[in-house]
C-alpha cells in the first residue's frame, strides 16, 4: 500500500509563501484551487531524464563536506554541527515539479534542471533538511522526482511508473551513500511528502529485516499518511527521544478533515504530536512550541501554534504570524516542518543521544 498525496498542493504553497514570509497581499489568496496539468502522452511514450550519477557532487542537494543550503541556520541560537556529528541523516525532498513541464521530460524531473534544483534547495533543503544539522551529517540526493500529476492522474499506470522511477533513484542514492559515505555510522531516514513515500518504502524494503536495522536510529516520515501496520517491526514513536521508531504527522486546521480523508488513508494513519512526541489526543498548548521558522527562513516565531492528534491527522490552531487575518487556511502541508522546527531539532538531538547511549 502506497501513501496518498494531500490535495491542493500548489495552492497551499502559494498561500504559505505569503503567510509564513509575511510579505504578501490579500490578492494572493484569490487564486483558484490548484488543478494539476494533464501530461502529454503516457509514461512509456515519454522521454526519460538521464540516470543520476551519485559519484558526482552535483547529483546531491546536500553533502556534509560541501557548502549548500543544508548548512544554514536561522539565528545565532543554533549552529551547524555536521562536522562533529556522530549520526547521518538521509533526507528525501518533496515534490517541487508542479507546473506544466518546460522540456521534453513530462513525468519525471531532470536532476540537471538548474531552475528546478534552485527551487528544491531554496525551499525543502533550506526549510526542512536544516532541522537535522545540529545532530546529523546531511545527505540529500537529487532524484528524478515524479511530477505532481502522478498522484492525481487518471492514467494510474503512468503515475505509478513515474513514482517507481523516482524511488529507484532514491534507492540507488541510498546504496551509494552506504558504500561510499556511511562507514558503518548510525543513520536517520527522513523525508516530506513525495520524499516520505520513497523514504517509507526504502525502510520497508531495504532496511527492515536486514543488518542495516542495527544502524537505524529513527525516521521522520512527514506530510504523508502512514497506514497502520505499514512496517512489520518499526512502530510509531510514542515518547520524547524514542528510537527504533518513526515520527509522522500531516498538519490541518482544528476541526477540519480533508475531503479525501478516508480515500487517502488519513483515517487509519499513524500520527505523533511534535509538541509532546506522544500519540495521545491531548491538546498540547502553544507554550510548548519552541519556535517555528518563516518560509523565507528569516524569522523565528516562538509559541506559534498548539497541536493535537485527532483520528490520524494533526490539528493546530491558527499560527500566530503576521498576515493571518487575511487567510482561512485549512491545510498546512507545506509547513509540516516549519511550524515545529525547533521542537523537531530538539527531538532529533534527543533521539540521537539516546541511540548512542544505548550502544555504550
Amino acid at each position: 500500500m502506497d501513501f496518498k498525496y494531500p490535495i491542493n498542493v500548489k495552492k497551499i504553497i502559494l498561500i504559505l509563501l505569503v503567510l509564513l514570509s509575511a510579505e504578501g497581499c490579500k490578492s494572493r489568496f484569490t487564486k483558484n484551487n490548484y488543478v494539476p496539468p494533464i501530461l502529454e502522452n503516457g509514461f512509456e511514450q515519454s522521454p526519460k531524464p538521464p540516470n543520476p550519477d551519485y559519484s558526482l557532487e552535483k547529483s546531491w542537494c546536500a553533502l556534509p563536506n560541501t557548502k549548500d543550503m543544508a548548512d544554514t541556520v536561522p539565528n545565532k541560537s543554533v549552529k551547524d554541527e555536521q562536522a562533529t556529528a556522530a549520526v547521518d541523516v538521509f533526507f528525501i525532498h518533496p515534490t517541487l515539479f508542479l507546473d506544466v513541464p518546460e522540456n521534453e521530460f513530462k513525468w519525471n524531473a531532470d536532476i540537471n534542471d538548474i531552475k528546478m534544483n534552485k527551487s528544491v534547495d531554496e525551499s525543502s533543503i533550506l526549510n526542512q533538511a536544516t532541522v537535522f544539522n545540529g545532530s546529523c551529517r546531511i545527505y540529500a540526493p537529487r532524484y528524478r522526482q515524479a511530477h505532481i500529476s502522478s498522484f492525481f492522474t487518471q492514467d494510474k499506470k503512468s503515475g505509478a511508473a513515474a513514482l517507481q522511477l523516482a524511488y529507484e533513484d532514491c534507492k540507488a542514492a541510498f546504496y551509494y551513500y552506504l558504500k561510499n559515505y556511511n562507514q558503518g555510522r548510525p543513520f536517520i531516514i527522513a523525508g516530506h511528502s513525495q520524499g516520505t513515500q520513497h523514504a517509507g518504502k526504502l525502510i520497508k524494503e531495504e532496511i527492515e529485516g536486514t543488518d542495516l536495522i542495527k544502524q537505524f536510529v529513527t525516521a521522520y516520515l512527514i506530510g504523508m499518511p502512514v497506514p497502520e501496520n505499514y512496517f512489520k517491526e518499526i512502530k510509531i514513536c510514542n515518547n520524547p527521544g524514542a528510537t527504533y521508531c518513526f515520527n509522522s504527522w500531516c498538519t490541518y486546521a482544528v476541526n477540519y478533515f480533508p475531503p479525501n480523508y478516508e480515500s487517502a488513508g488519513f483515517k487509519n494513519a499513524q500520527c505523533v504530536n511534535p509538541l509532546s512526541w506522544t500519540t495521545d489526543n491531548k491538546v498540547v498548548g502553544r507554550e510548548n512550541n519552541l519556535g517555528g521558522i518563516t518560509w523565507k527562513y528569516n524569522k523565528v516565531v516562538k509559541k506559534i501554534n498548539n497541536a493535537k492528534v485527532n483520528d490520524g491527522i494533526l490539528w493546530i490552531n491558527e499560527p500566530r504570524v503576521t498576515g493571518r487575518i487575511f487567510i482561512n487556511l485549512k491545510n498546512y502541508h507545506v509547513a509540516d516542518y516549519n511550524l515545529f522546527w525547533f521542537n523537531i531539532r530538539k527531538n532529533v538531538n534527543d533521539q540521537v543521544n539516546n541511540y548512542l547511549l544505548s550502544k555504550k
